[in-house]
């Protein structure tokens, strides 16, 4: 794939009402059911990090539920982005956090990564989907501490916060439903971000704590970056279009060769005129011209 045929997935927009359409007419088809379990197969077929995402979470409530009382504790501590493990090693600590999920069966997560971000990887490609959950798991998860850093130094919170358990994927998560409003189109673009602003905002003003934090910048995160990436996919779509427009091929395509100009390509003259100085034996003696 080159620059003149790459097409950035940022800037494919649905139609919300199209698609409504588009189901319906699909559910009143026979057997639906069979085509839904296809469709959803083939969902999952190009969704392998979300994929790999849910059964991780799965193997790691597997091993807390093996595990004791006081062992699952450790884990879960030792893994959790508060301030004190994220001064000692912050890189393992933000990559372990990510994986690990405290309380019971993850069915939230797990069921968000098999359907919502399952499209959402269809849409965007493994990587790029890849490369939004980290950013939000790891902004969202680094302004979090900083704040809490302050806020501990100047005893504006307790400090037994600096030691509390904070695991999970809900900050990637969040940044890719933020990002995931650039998907739609319209108003309904609107309606989906003011939405998840509400919800998001509606947590952190009943009972606030610094997870709910954590989620709302990575909300922003994931507004901030999708924003970015659809203003870029779109100038780069301008500048290639101007450049197929101005450039040599196009100018060549657009002055059409006069006729009467009593030039003729070289290269035809090659191919429709043999040297007629080879037909006979030493032909290519340098007499003739050929060395």
């Amino acid at each position: 794939m080159t620059l003149r045929t790459y097409h950035p997935p940022w800037v494919d927009s649905v139609d919300i009402g199209d698609e409504i359409r588009m189901v319906s007419a699909w559910w009143r088809r026979p057997r639906r059911f069979r085509r839904a379990a296809s469709a959803y197969q083939r969902l999952l077929a190009v969704a392998p990090a979300s994929i790999a995402y849910a059964f991780t979470l799965f193997v790691t409530w597997w091993t807390l539920r093996g595990a004791s009382d006081i062992v699952g504790r450790h884990l879960i501590l030792s893994a959790s982005t508060n301030l004190r493990n994220m001064q000692r090693d912050p890189i393992q600590v933000l990559l372990a956090s990510a994986f690990w999920t405290d309380g019971g069966f993850p069915w939230g997560d797990i069921l968000i990564l098999l359907t919502v971000m399952a499209l959402a990887e269809r849409w965007l490609g493994s990587l790029r989907w890849i490369l939004v959950v980290a950013a939000g798991h790891v902004g969202a998860t680094l302004l979090t501490v900083s704040a809490i850093s302050h806020a501990v130094a100047r005893d504006m919170i307790p400090f037994r916060v600096t030691v509390a358990s904070d695991v999970g994927p809900s900050y990637g998560i969040s940044a890719m439903l933020a990002v995931m409003a650039y998907r739609l189109r319209g108003r309904v673009r609107l309606i989906y971000a003011v939405g998840l602003l509400i919800w998001y905002g509606y947590a952190l003003w009943n009972g606030p704590t610094f997870t709910d934090y954590g989620h709302l910048l990575a909300l922003i995160i994931g507004f901030v970056l999708g924003g970015l990436a659809v203003l870029a996919s779109r100038r780069l779509l301008a500048w290639r279009n101007s450049i197929t427009r101005t450039g040599p091929t196009a100018e060549r395509a657009a002055v059409p060769s006069d006729p009467g100009d009593g030039i003729e390509s070289a290269a035809a003259v090659a191919l429709e005129e043999p040297d007629g100085r080879l037909d006979h034996a030493g032909g290519d003696r340098p007499q003739y011209g050929h060395n």
